[in-house]
């Protein structure tokens, strides 16, 4: 009877994971075949029938030459780059701040973030619009890159979550060395949080390289595009090639196909220790 429930349960387990990754794979798909396609054909076959010609790569040509997408790719790891660094160097910052000092407030100081990360980011964007075009960085890669850069709340629980495998007995053994904090924070437990930078470093990653809203609205000079918004000019109020689009979509998962393949050691592992 046992073993039965066991092999049922395990009939069950992987059902549900071969449905989930079937059910995620079909838009990638749909878009795959898409990027093939011709014009007529788009719009005259289903969205899973296979494209007619495998070898048609004028979609893709168009996407990346009509799109400016190398700017875009530019722009990007420009933006990312500098994003990134700041945004990881300020969370772990507060996270060694609030896991190893004790001080009023700490608590408050928390739930402020908490707070913060309830508002809907839609509600505040008049007053930062105004705040960015005030400090002169309106159509300049520096307005996405300061708001990026902004304290991220996810990051600073990942931080604390590993601060706790810590342990204090090594920031004490070298302030008796007569280390100061800012040696203790660089040289101790920035290398110990490794894991836990790689893991910010990928969401804040993706979370930067997907985001269209925020380039759209601060950055719309042409010469400014990311690859979020190389494509839109292809969307038009007289149609929009989609095909065209699709072929786009498929340039821009490239890059993150191969981080993922590259860094999923470490997004596990990472995932694994905030957890704990």
């Amino acid at each position: 009877m046992y073993q039965l429930k066991y092999t049922l349960a395990n009939i069950a387990k992987y059902a549900s994971l071969i449905i989930g990754a079937f059910i995620a794979l079909i838009p990638i798909a749909v878009v795959f075949f898409a990027s093939f396609k011709t014009g007529s054909e788009y719009t005259s076959t289903g969205p899973l029938t296979p494209p007619e010609n495998w070898l048609n790569f004028e979609n893709y040509t168009r996407a990346f030459t009509e799109g400016n997408m190398l700017v875009g790719f530019a722009n990007t790891a420009f933006i990312l780059i500098l994003s990134i660094i700041g945004a990881t160097l300020t969370g772990s910052m507060i996270a060694f701040v609030l896991h190893r000092f004790n001080f009023r407030g700490s608590k408050l100081l928390m739930g402020a973030f908490l707070l913060a990360t309830l508002i809907p980011a839609v509600t505040t964007q008049v007053a930062t619009f105004q705040i960015i075009n005030e400090l002169g960085l309106f159509n300049t890669r520096w307005a996405a890159i300061i708001l990026y850069m902004s304290t991220d709340i996810i990051a600073v629980y990942i931080f604390l979550q590993f601060m706790d495998s810590i342990s204090v007995s090594l920031d004490e053994s070298a302030m008796l060395d007569g280390a100061s904090y800012i040696t203790i924070f660089r040289k101790i437990i920035l290398p110990l949080l490794k894991p836990a930078i790689v893991t910010v470093i990928i969401v804040k990653g993706v979370n930067v390289y997907n985001d269209f809203y925020t380039a759209f609205l601060y950055m719309p000079k042409t010469d400014l595009q990311v690859i979020s918004t190389a494509l839109f000019k292809f969307k038009g109020p007289y149609g929009s090639q989609w095909e065209v689009i699709c072929a786009g979509i498929m340039i821009a998962i490239i890059p993150t196909l191969i981080a993922f393949i590259t860094l999923q050691k470490h997004i596990y592992n990472g995932m694994a220790g905030s957890v704990k």
